[in-house]
């Protein structure tokens, strides 16, 4: 297998070429782009035959990076990330200096702090979010792990990451939590 460092490198290189990449996450396989990128984050929607009404979701390597993601981080958001012990997926209002294609109707959007070295890693390098989609058509049931996950999506990606393939148990999507400006929430999954 390819050396971490080199991974990260290859998958960097692609990200910043505008490229998609198929990889590991605190939850399940994702797609990935930079999450500025208007034309990768169409390209998602592509390949995954999904209608661009449904939005999709950031990864951040840190909670600090939030309020450049998000006009006013509603207080109850740090409260939830300091207790939360499983991957947590918060829709904050009030988005911003993403891809308008990520944000929802309301101008929403979901953004994960990952508790994954590799993710972390790779967005820290990137400077910028990085766009997560689970790993499967617009429709399907998400991969529980790489081996669920379909040849066209594979061959769709411009990178697989040669990481954690041959794990088999079973991953999860996150919890995801809408949070309004007012503190108010609703938990969604």
């Amino acid at each position: 297998m390819k050396a971490y460092h080199d991974i990260i490198n290859r998958a960097i290189d692609i990200l910043r070429q505008g490229g998609v990449i198929l990889y590991p996450t605190d939850t399940i396989w994702g797609l990935g782009c930079d999450a500025t990128n208007d034309d990768a984050v169409e390209r998602i929607y592509a390949i995954k035959q999904r209608n661009e009404s449904k939005s999709m979701l950031i990864l951040l390597d840190t909670d600090s990076k939030l309020p450049y993601y998000v006009r006013r981080v509603p207080d109850i958001a740090w409260q939830l990330i300091d207790v939360s012990d499983n991957p947590l997926t918060l829709i904050y209002p009030g988005a911003r200096n993403v891809s308008p294609g990520l944000l929802a109707d309301d101008g929403s959007l979901g953004i994960r702090i990952v508790n994954d070295d590799f993710c972390a890693d790779l967005v820290a390098r990137l400077r910028k979010p990085l766009v997560s989609t689970s790993a499967n058509m617009a429709g399907e049931k998400p991969p529980a792990n790489f081996s669920e996950i379909s040849n066209e999506i594979k061959d769709a990606a411009d990178y697989i990451v040669p990481l954690r393939q041959n794990e088999k148990h079973k991953k999860t999507a996150s919890s995801i939590i809408k949070l309004e400006v007012d503190g108010q929430f609703k938990i969604i999954r």
